[in-house]
């Protein structure tokens, strides 16, 4: 028996980069999945064909996390799917991947972009928690994707880096509101990781040798080495990790 065997996950920002990765993991190990994705439906629908021909279950679900709007109606979207999949609205595995990957230097951030990085990397998971927790069953797992810019400096991304102190805050604080249902709360903090969002740097000798030299493992980060410690903590192996903060950088920094 797979360990997520019978267990149902959802994915925000599914649909590509780590978020891809996670879902097609989870989905190896027997969950069904939902890939939840903003606006990019075609990525979304290539991640749910490439897990059902590898023998798994998935769906998509589409909603902009910009706004507490969003959020209902990604929340409404999931218990209708669920409904009609399973019969039920309840879930087993929350991870709150979807986000804004950057900003812009500090002295630059004007008050909108900061607003718009918050609201979506902030706003979106404190209030998709608050909205599908009663559709979690007890003993589920919540998942955060923060980032190693929580303990390695890098004040030019400053408004997006804040956005992860807060996700880190809100992990520990949210395991210990939960606890009692065993219900545990982790993050997951990457380093670099070679998806489309860094290509544009990382895909050139200067940039692979820069991320190379940074980890001491002396290579470059991938989506399914951050999924794999998720899929740790999502499944049953995981039950004694809660209100932790996951460095998943490859020792970037040390």
């Amino acid at each position: 028996m797979k360990r997520l065997e019978g267990k149902i996950a959802l994915i925000t920002g599914g649909s590509r980069g780590i978020g891809r990765g996670i879902a097609l993991r989870l989905a190896e190990d027997g969950a069904l999945v939902a890939v939840h994705y903003g606006s990019r439906s075609n990525a979304a629908d290539e991640v749910v064909s490439m897990i059902e021909e590898s023998g798994g279950r998935a769906f998509t679900v589409g909603a902009n996390l910009d706004s507490t709007a969003g959020v209902e109606q990604l929340v409404q979207a999931l218990s209708d799917e669920l409904s009609r999949l399973t019969g039920g609205s309840q879930f087993d595995i929350l991870v709150n991947n979807a986000g804004i990957g950057t900003s812009s230097p500090f002295e630059q951030t004007t008050e909108q972009e900061f607003d718009t990085v918050f609201s979506v990397n902030v706003k979106a998971p404190f209030f998709l928690v608050q909205q599908a927790l009663p559709m979690l069953r007890d003993g589920g797992r919540i998942i955060n994707i923060s980032s190693g810019v929580t303990r390695i400096a890098y004040p030019h991304l400053m408004a997006y880096n804040l956005t992860k102190g807060a996700l880190n805050t809100f992990t520990l604080h949210l395991a210990s509101l939960l606890g009692p249902r065993g219900i545990t709360v982790n993050a997951v903090l990457p380093g670099i990781v070679d998806t489309d969002v860094n290509a544009s740097w990382l895909h050139t000798p200067e940039g692979t040798k820069q991320a190379e030299d940074v980890s001491a493992l002396g290579r470059i980060g991938q989506p399914a080495d951050i999924a794999d410690i998720v899929a740790f903590v999502a499944s049953s192996d995981g039950r004694w990790v809660t209100g932790q903060m996951l460095d998943a950088t490859g020792g970037s920094h040390l």
